[in-house]
């Protein structure tokens, strides 16, 4: 066990040799196409829906598409980095576990308490957006129906409570159950997705594409203080819409389309062949939701001019629907929102799973209480799924969503950050081990995926920043209050008992 206290390392042997500890063992019954569809499930959501209009008619103009392609490859970068860690440690925590075996336990705790706000937050947050599509569809047929009601004076999204409670029992019967659902449903928005880019074809004006990346304009300064991005605060630079300065600015946006992937990773513990299939199923969802957001984009943009895309005063976005209403197509309005429903859909029930992995693995080194480990008869870790369900449902049903979405980009970048440096960090300390897949060109991929990560950071707000490292404050709070006294890997470096750590799982 290299190190000790703070940065004592898990050695990878020793994290792959947990994976048959009794009592905590994952079934492994996942593939390749498997793996593929989670990772399409939880990328494609809403924003394909929402997103790819108002950028365009904000920000980009018709070069949206390019915008796509550059956050691709932004997104790519991290991805191969993602592929070499997961099929070098086929084990359940993705980052949390590669950072354990990298930067020390410390570390590993801090990314694992990260992806709190990547995976949870983000699945209350995606919860109550799919309750608003549920009001809008089930009013397009006619149904007046809010999902939010008032009960003793306190507001009720019964929506989300629904769609959490009935994943989260999903989760529990099984990982493989959960991959058919997820097919199924991932075959309806994929669907709906293609359906809007073969009919709108038709209504593409090439004339709509000139010019590709409009001149430049200086956009109104209305964010200041804390709500101005970090980058903007440290100097001064106001950006501007439209023109390369646009376009950057839109491929920071549309780069958070892509989140979701490096769910993929989480599940390597419970794949068949890991090596091979859980490169082919990051790369693989990358590839596909990235083709699809490209055509979806050439095909909006090319509908309508893209200045018919801008947020209106009154603060309406536009949408896809927009572009198809502005043709007379407005029964695309129904199909789109039946979409982004089914999309809501999978996304939470992708980034629930993802969530309980990674506090699979941390309570299995006991830097969370070790009887969340358990697994039960159908081979899930179904303690831990269940208090997620409760804490998103809570979170969902009770609070207002917020800006919980950008704290969940800017946890999710600096998990990127820190796969991509310990890539390096691995291939130097252990270059002997097994890997079904390796980076390219290092170290000059993993740097330019931490320097476009890095910059994606810094078009965060600083606001966003603030709440960020106050949620890492009280993660070391908590480290050093339980964590570091109950750790596993400590126990084995003093000669504790492992009779203790039995006790402990039961």
């Amino acid at each position: 066990m290299p190190g000790n206290g703070l940065w004592r390392t898990k050695s990878v042997e020793q994290s792959i040799a947990d994976t048959d500890e009794p009592g905590t063992r994952l079934r492994r019954e996942l593939t390749a196409w498997d793996l593929t569809v989670f990772g399409v499930a939880v990328v494609i959501g809403a924003g394909i829906f929402t997103l790819t209009a108002s950028t365009a008619g904000n920000l980009a103009g018709p070069s949206v598409s390019l915008a796509f392609v550059l956050a691709a490859v932004a997104c790519a970068l991290a991805a191969l980095c993602y592929a070499e860690f997961a099929s070098t440690v086929p084990v359940a925590g993705s980052a949390y576990t590669f950072s354990y075996a990298t930067f020390g336990e410390f570390a590993a705790w801090i990314i694992g308490w990260d992806l709190v706000l990547e995976f949870a937050v983000g699945s209350a947050a995606v919860a109550k957006g799919w309750s608003l599509y549920l009001e809008t569809v089930l009013g397009q047929f006619g149904l007046s129906v809010p999902t939010t009601a008032s009960i003793g004076g306190v507001d009720v999204d019964w929506g989300s409570l629904l769609l959490v409670a009935a994943l989260t029992a999903l989760l529990v019967v099984g990982t493989k159950l959960s991959s058919r659902v997820s097919a199924v449903i991932t075959a309806v928005k994929v669907g709906v997705v293609l359906l809007v880019i073969v009919l709108g074809i038709s209504y593409v004006n090439t004339a709509n594409y000139s010019p590709y990346i409009p001149p430049a304009e200086t956009g109104e300064a209305t964010a200041t203080g804390l709500d101005q991005s970090l980058f903007s605060l440290l100097t001064g630079f106001e950006g501007s819409t439209y023109g390369v300065l646009g376009l950057l600015a839109a491929a920071s946006l549309v780069f958070f389309a892509f989140i979701g992937f490096d769910v993929v990773a989480t599940t390597a513990e419970e794949t068949k062949n890991p090596q091979r299939a859980v490169p082919r199923g990051i790369l693989g969802s990358l590839a596909i939701v990235t083709v699809l957001y490209v055509a979806v984009s050439l095909v909006i943009t090319g509908m309508v001019p893209y200045t018919e895309l801008k947020t209106q005063p009154d603060g309406t976005r536009a949408t896809l629907a927009t572009a198809f209403s502005a043709n007379g197509v407005d029964w695309a309005a129904t199909v789109i929102s039946v979409g982004a429903l089914a999309g809501l859909t999978t996304v939470v029930m992708v980034l629930m799973l993802g969530q309980s992995r990674v506090l699979f693995a941390m309570s299995r080194d006991g830097l969370l209480p070790r009887g969340l480990a358990r697994t039960g008869r159908h081979g899930t870790p179904h303690r831990i799924t269940a208090v997620i369900g409760v804490l998103v449902a809570i979170a969902a049903g009770f609070f207002p969503a917020g800006k919980l979405e950008e704290m969940v980009n800017v946890g999710t970048l600096f998990a990127f950050i820190l796969v991509s440096a310990g890539v390096l960090v691995l291939r130097r300390t252990r270059p002997d081990l097994p890997r079904g897949f390796r980076v390219p060109l290092v170290p000059f991929v993993p740097v330019l995926a931490i320097l476009a990560c890095l910059w994606l950071m810094l078009n965060l707000t600083a606001l966003t920043w603030a709440r960020f490292l106050v949620w890492m404050a009280l993660g070391v709070v908590v480290y050093f209050a339980y964590s570091r006294r109950h750790s596993v890997l400590g126990r084995r470096g003093a000669g504790g008992a492992p009779a203790v750590e039995e006790d402990e799982v039961r």
